[in-house]
């Protein structure tokens, strides 16, 4: 972030305000010529991801779809079957934490944008995402989905996002609000947590996802929080988003996380959809008009909830004739933007005696092991999954880029377990039973396999190892799918599956020089084999080009610049959500690390990660230098030369975080508040200038709070700047 930018913020806020009391005004009038029915029809699904217009004034339906990947596929209006034409498949978007991993504003913006353009061109009003739950444990099923376990990380992402998807007229709904960590019985979970670590660690992502992304619509979480579901939530919806924060956009349930009538016609919930196809009967349907016309809820209710939809229309050019954006979807300039993220979301995790890049024209032959390395991932995951256009795997993007003068050979190295997951068994869709159980739960720790699997597994290590020991250049790869990061399940535990590690350790054993590469959407234990690797690169679900973006990286034909947006824990114990709160939780989650989420908690009490947040290697070198900061405008302006001192052009992310030279006990040691991504050249050197933000943050929605813990002006503080949270190269008080 830097002064000019934040200076333009405030002169569209200023002019979005005058024409919000416009749209308010006419919105009031609107409202006053619609029937009862017709009112009713407007605050509940009429379909499994639309509302009822009212046609007689003009008034379109609200048109939804899931979309932290792509835009879903079509189904039909009251049932989950896909209506099945070939219409709805799109562009496949590498995942949120790929895209946290690029730590590039610019890249969450055009990503976004991409999304955007694409709902509008599928005739999609709002677009579900994106998803920016804070990660607190590793093993939530959902992680994927989201950015980064670092609120501030989170927040400067997500706001260009939206941004993006907003200039093509199509509502992002921001998501889910508020602290939903886990999947384990995610419908009736009582989430405890204190005032300062809702307001300093779940809430600033979505603050400033509304008020500097501008996000025109939020989704309640299915979970309580402090005994209350979220979905009349007092404390969250009412004085904080509503009084606080003064939103007035449109807050939209989760699907099926509305319980009773009369508390979410007295919320601050406008829309209410479900995943039945009993639409009349859903709580904010007839029963709502009932209530209403025996005169046991005030009409008043509904008429503010269909003001705030009005507004919203209007907002997306939908009322009148307002001329509206025309959107596409599937376009060359798409492809290029997954590419482009893709690219700078692999992250190189260790690279001893400089065994990557490879060199393409030196290798004559080449063995990939391993399932991921000829698998897709864009059709699973829960309502993440998308019909794409095409998916490059590993193995597709190694083979295309070495073009035919390579000899090429890949055996999957291991098989998944005999037990498919519900959404692969029979007919019906996952979905339609997600609110049974809780809505999700914990999978079952790994057993032991059925012997007829094990005996196949071990079959295919020892052709694996056999055929690594006979060739020079190996690649595997392997890590989780979408039977383990995937919404309705939490992990168990961070182990590999499908004896993986036992894999691994044999490959490294018969060739030491094996490059492995890992995918998932949380971290994976890897002690027993981390030692023994020479080359670990990380890759998330990368979207459509994620294949081609890997293999470029592994050849040398993009310098990887991802960093890691999450700590790798050595075990999930070494995590504060299990070391010192609870995880999962059952009726109940607490709390009970308060602030010291992540590398906060690492950082804090010593405990050693197997990668720490933010850490991310290149194959060239830079050196930081020339430390200044400066305090400006409620801000800290620090600047820093860096420069390339290697022979191969790259991008580093220059990272600022702020420690209290006198840090209270319920503080943690520094956290991340500002940071840049900058491209060099070989020798290059460039001033680098980061607008950090101040620990107590005036723009993280929590000012009035912190007023009243009378929050004093910083005192001397410790600018640390560096590559990573544990590779501080400068330091700096003031």
């Amino acid at each position: 972030m830097n002064i000019e930018r934040s200076k333009t913020a405030d002169r569209d806020r200023k002019g979005t305000k005058t024409a919000d009391k416009d749209r308010r005004t006419a919105a009031e009038e609107l409202m006053k010529k619609l029937t009862l029915d017709e009112k009713i029809g407007m605050v509940h699904g009429a379909q499994l991801f639309q509302t009822a217009g009212a046609e007689r004034l003009g008034i379109p339906p609200l048109k939804m779809s899931d979309g932290p990947m792509g835009v879903r596929q079509e189904f039909h209006p009251a049932s989950w079957v896909p209506v099945g034409n070939s219409d709805d498949a799109v562009s496949y978007l590498p995942c949120n934490s790929a895209l946290a991993a690029s730590w590039n504003r610019e890249l969450a913006a055009a990503t976004g944008s991409v999304l955007g353009e694409e709902a509008r061109g599928r005739g999609k009003d709002v677009i579900l995402g994106p998803g920016i739950n804070i990660k607190r444990s590793p093993l939530c099923g959902r992680n994927f989905e989201y950015f980064s376990e670092d609120p501030y990380l989170t927040k400067e992402l997500a706001a260009p996002f939206i941004q993006g998807v907003q200039k093509w007229d199509v509502a992002a709904c921001v998501k889910h609000f508020a602290a939903n960590n886990q999947e384990t019985e995610r419908l009736w979970v009582d989430v405890e947590v204190d005032e300062k670590a809702l307001r300093e660690i779940y809430l600033p992502a979505f603050y400033d996802a509304l008020k500097r992304g501008g996000s025109h619509t939020i989704m309640a979480a299915y979970n309580r929080l402090n005994g209350d579901h979220c979905y009349y939530q007092h404390h969250l919806l009412d004085e904080i988003l509503d009084s606080e924060w003064g939103y007035d956009g449109v807050v939209i349930s989760d699907w099926g996380g509305v319980h009773d009538t009369a508390l979410a016609a007295e919320s601050r919930l406008d829309i209410e959809m479900s995943v039945t196809d009993n639409f009349d009967d859903y709580y904010l349907a007839d029963p709502l008009k009932e209530r209403i016309e025996k005169g046991e809820i005030s009409e008043q209710e509904l008429d503010e909830k269909v003001v705030r939809i009005l507004m919203l229309l209007s907002r997306l050019h939908m009322l009148g004739k307002e001329p509206r954006k025309s959107g596409s979807y599937n376009t060359p300039e798409h492809r290029q933007s997954a590419l482009d993220t893709a690219r700078e979301s692999v992250v190189l995790l260790k690279n001893e005696n400089r065994v990557l890049p490879l060199a393409a024209e030196q290798v004559e032959k080449l063995l990939v092991i391993g399932e991921n390395a000829d698998c897709t991932h864009a059709d699973g995951g829960g309502s993440a999954e998308i019909k794409a256009l095409y998916e490059i795997t590993p193995l597709l993007g190694i083979k295309s880029l070495l073009g035919g003068n390579t000899e090429v050979r890949y055996v999957p190295g291991y098989v998944r377990d005999e037990e498919q997951t519900e959404k692969e068994t029979g007919d019906v869709n996952w979905q339609e039973t997600s609110l049974e159980d809780g809505g999700g739960r914990m999978r079952e720790r790994a057993g032991a396999a059925d012997e007829a699997v094990l005996r196949k597994r071990e079959a295919l290590r020892k052709e694996a190892a056999e055929l690594a020991a006979r060739y020079e250049h190996v690649v595997f790869v392997g890590g989780l799918n979408h039977e383990y990061d995937s919404e309705g399940r939490d992990r168990a535990d961070m182990k590999l599956p499908y004896d993986q590690d036992l894999l691994i350790r044999e490959i490294l054993q018969a060739n030491p020089n094996a490059v492995i590469v890992l995918m998932g959407g949380s971290p994976v234990e890897m002690e027993d084999w981390i030692r023994d690797t020479k080359t670990l690169v990380w890759c998330w679900y990368a979207g459509m080009e994620g294949g081609r973006a890997l293999a470029e990286v592994l050849f040398g034909k993009v310098n990887p610049s991802g960093k890691l947006p999450e700590t790798f824990y050595k075990k999930h114990t070494d995590c504060s959500a299990h070391a010192v709160g609870e995880f999962p939780g059952d009726a109940k989650v607490r709390y009970k690390e308060g602030v010291f989420v992540g590398y906060r908690y690492n950082d804090t009490f010593g405990v050693e990660p197997r990668f720490c947040f933010g850490h991310g290697l290149s194959y060239t070198t830079f050196a930081y230098s020339n430390p200044e900061v400066k305090w400006k405008e409620g801000r800290y302006e620090v600047t820093c030369d860096l420069e390339n001192t290697g022979t191969r052009a790259g991008k580093e992310t220059v990272q600022v975080y702020l420690a209290p030279a006198e840090r209270a006990e319920d503080e943690p040691v520094q956290q991340l508040r500002g940071f840049e991504k900058i491209e060099l050249e070989p020798g290059e050197k460039k001033q680098v200038r980061i607008l950090a933000e101040p620990l107590k943050m005036e723009s993280a929605g929590y000012s009035a709070w912190e007023a009243e813990q009378d929050a004093a002006v910083p005192g001397m503080t410790e600018v640390r700047i560096g590559a990573s949270s544990r590779d501080i190269r400068l330091t700096v008080r003031i």
